[in-house]
């Protein structure tokens, strides 16, 4: 498997707003089948950014197309593949 970052530029903040429970749910359901890394918004209100974990470029895309957002026109996208490199410990998730 391999990882593909997913940046989604803001292109229509109303329609952002709009869609975004449906955003959250297809990120969801990409988690729940352990297609999503990492996921966040970047603070500016410029997008957000999802790492995807794919076999290729074209599984990567196809999950990205099917967002919401893109559907909507919410969102553009620009996806890379990505190679971590860290030496970061990561906090123990606790549950709620």
């Amino acid at each position: 498997m391999k990882y593909f970052a997913a940046l989604s530029p803001m292109l229509d903040e109303g329609k952002s707003q709009s869609y975004r429970s449906d955003h959250l749910a297809y990120l969801e359901e990409k988690e729940k089948e352990g297609k999503v890394f990492a996921k966040g918004r970047f603070t500016d209100g410029t997008g957000g950014m999802v790492i995807y974990i794919a076999e290729n470029f074209e599984e990567a895309e196809e999950i990205v197309k099917h967002d919401p957002y893109v559907i909507q026109g919410a969102r553009g996208y620009d996806i890379h593949e990505w190679v971590m490199t860290t030496n970061a410990v990561m906090p123990a998730k606790t549950e709620k």
